[in-house]
Formats: C-alpha cells, sequence, structure tokens
C-alpha cells in the first residue's frame, strides 16, 4: 500500500455538507462504514489545480465507499484518509454534476476548524492509503 499525501488551503464553504451530514442515513451510514460518528459539518480544502489532477488520479486506484442515497439525494464515495497527529477522517466526494476537482471535503469524528485552530487560508496536510 502507498500513502498519497497532499497539502490544501481551508475555505468557508455554503454550509451544504453540514446538512448532508446531518441527515440521519448519511450519519448512519458514516458510522456504520467508516466507524466514527461525524462531525456536523465537513472542512473545505482547496487543491492546487496540480494537486488536484494528481488527486483524481490517486482517487482512480483507490478503495472508494459508498454513501447509498434515500429518494431525492444523490450518491457520494468516500475515502479513507488522516490528518497530521493521526485524526481517522474521509474524503468525501459528492456525486453532483459541476462540483469542482480542487475542492475537498473532509468529514471527521472532531471539528477539525476548532481541533487545529484553522481559519480561512490555513493549510493543511492529508494523507490516505491506496
Amino acid at each position: 500500500m502507498n500513502t498519497f499525501c497532499i497539502t490544501g488551503t481551508v475555505f468557508s464553504g455554503k454550509g451544504e455538507g453540514a446538512k448532508y451530514v446531518g441527515l440521519p442515513w448519511v450519519k448512519e451510514q458514516i458510522i456504520r462504514k467508516l466507524g466514527f460518528v461525524p462531525h456536523v459539518g465537513t472542512l473545505n480544502i482547496r487543491l492546487t489545480e496540480d494537486d488536484a489532477k494528481k488527486l483524481v488520479k490517486a482517487l482512480e486506484k483507490a478503495k472508494a465507499i459508498e454513501i447509498s442515497p434515500v429518494a431525492g439525494f444523490r450518491c457520494g464515495r468516500c475515502y479513507r484518509a488522516s490528518l497530521a497527529d493521526g485524526i481517522e477522517c474521509a474524503i468525501v466526494i459528492p456525486y453532483v454534476a459541476g462540483y469542482p476537482e480542487d475542492v475537498l471535503e473532509i468529514v471527521a469524528p472532531v471539528n477539525l476548524r476548532g481541533r487545529f485552530h484553522l481559519g480561512d487560508g490555513a493549510s493543511l496536510d492529508i494523507s490516505f492509503d491506496l
């Protein structure tokens, strides 16, 4: 297994991740499939164009964990990951038309902004195994 590492920049989203993670069926699947109770919300990370391209190629080789939707919602993919101090988390890739390739949403069992004292523009290292 190889570890893939990227660095991204934190930015504020529109709150859609919090709405999604707060849905009971999403929360239940994260608990069952990823093994942790998610903090309601996601941490938004913007990648450089080069890192975004590398990540897309890397994720083609990685094992995706599907979040199966209920009626009226779309499927999403998660990839197990970890942050610098070993916090287990997951990269969330929604199946949404036009979703930007340079944006990652990270779900974790803790509020990552609070835990790492992250504001918009902060840099964050993310790693996952392929």
